[in-house]
């Protein structure tokens, strides 16, 4: 049995899903896997059998005074947690995947001198990885380019990409075929681990007004907010149109294999697994994301030619329609943007970040050094 490994991730399935495809590739080759995480995590759980599960505790940093006190007390807190924890485990290495909750680990681990490794899934920097970079002996990223990495800290970088489940990876083997006149189109609307209302609103609406030879030939996947299934649903019903919706489907791999088209937030999972199983995509980025995020890896993904993106502030339900009337109708264009998209993942990521990982070295700040220079120039 090889030495244990450690991975650190916010509760999101955006962190989860990265930290459990190299989680899979590191108990394929005989390593022990430790997630420490918070209590969002247990959604995922049934996906992570073989895995030990920790909780630590954590606060975000910032806010108003009071908040921010808060987030600092939480984060001592964890931080003498996770150094004990980690202490008993004795990883061979530990691995970061963003979000706050991660922050006292990764910590730990570089206080203690334990090879370390961060993963940053999205094309701009998160802030938990922001702080935690300068003090990491391996930086990988999701996209080529990580916006808000500092230059100091750009040696240390490697773009790995993002790493997804084997049941995606499967998809993309298997091809894209288009949609065929004579049978069912499969449509699949997507709003990240917490859904989107927006897209309640607007997609309904839009997939409504498609002309009646179109619209019910229409097979909809949707993932909606539970506030939100009822209405959807009636107006589905209402018009005719074949639709399956959940808060969250357990089975997104089989529906994206099926998909003709996927309507969808951007953020780097989902962007990952749309490019891993070949998938093209009408982007809606998510305008509050945290320094925009969602938008630069829409741009990514469409500027490869995988999709097409669509801010919400400029959509409504008559674009989004024009937009579907013309796609719909055009399966050449479909297979191309599935092709490009397909060109754009990175398929090995987990294998290559687990590698990388692993041959990590600590992270010595110059300060630490400087004593060792002296005594040895003594």
């Amino acid at each position: 049995m090889s030495g244990a490994v450690v991975l650190a991730a916010g509760g999101t399935g955006g962190h989860l899903f990265p930290a459990e495809a190299v989680a899979g590739e590191l108990l394929h080759r005989g390593h022990i896997v430790h997630l420490v995480t918070d209590r969002r995590a247990d959604a995922f759980a049934a996906s992570l059998p073989a895995i030990a599960r920790h909780r630590v505790r954590a606060g975000r940093i910032g806010g108003g005074p009071v908040a921010a006190a808060y987030g600092v007390a939480e984060l001592m807190l964890g931080l003498v947690q996770a150094r004990r924890l980690l202490r008993r485990i004795a990883p061979a290495a530990v691995i970061g995947f963003g979000g706050y909750p991660s922050l006292p680990t990764m910590l730990a681990a570089a206080q203690l001198g334990l090879p370390t490794a961060i993963h940053e899934q999205n094309a701009v920097m998160g802030r938990a990885n922001r702080l935690l970079a300068p003090r990491m002996g391996l930086i990988a990223t999701g996209f080529a380019a990580a916006a808000g990495l500092r230059t100091a800290d750009s040696a240390r970088a490697v773009h790995t990409g993002n790493p997804v489940r084997p049941e995606i990876l499967a998809i993309g083997d298997s091809g894209y075929a288009p949609p065929d006149p004579e049978r069912p189109i499969e449509v699949l609307i997507l709003g990240g681990s917490q859904g989107a209302h927006a897209l309640s609103e607007i997609v309904p609406a839009a997939l409504i007004a498609l002309p009646g030879s179109l619209r019910a030939r229409l097979r909809v996947s949707q993932q909606a907010r539970p506030e939100d299934l009822g209405a959807v649903a009636s107006q589905y019903q209402a018009n005719g149109i074949a639709a399956e919706l959940a808060p969250f489907f357990e089975d997104v791999p089989s529906r994206l294999g099926r998909a003709h088209l996927v309507i969808c937030r951007a953020g780097a999972s989902t962007v990952a697994e749309l490019a891993a199983a070949g998938r093209p995509a009408l982007l809606v980025p998510y305008p509050h994301a945290a320094d925009d995020h969602q938008s630069a890896n829409a741009r990514a993904f469409a500027e490869a030619g995988g999709g097409w993106v669509m801010p919400q502030a400029a959509l409504s339900a008559a674009i989004l329609s024009d937009r579907l009337r013309s796609l719909l109708g055009s399966p050449g264009i479909l297979a191309q943007a599935a092709a490009q998209a397909h060109g754009f993942a990175r398929r090995d990521a987990a294998e290559q970040l687990a590698t990388l990982a692993l041959a990590a070295k600590p992270k010595v700040e110059p300060a630490a050094r400087k004593p060792a220079a002296r005594e040895r120039a003594a």
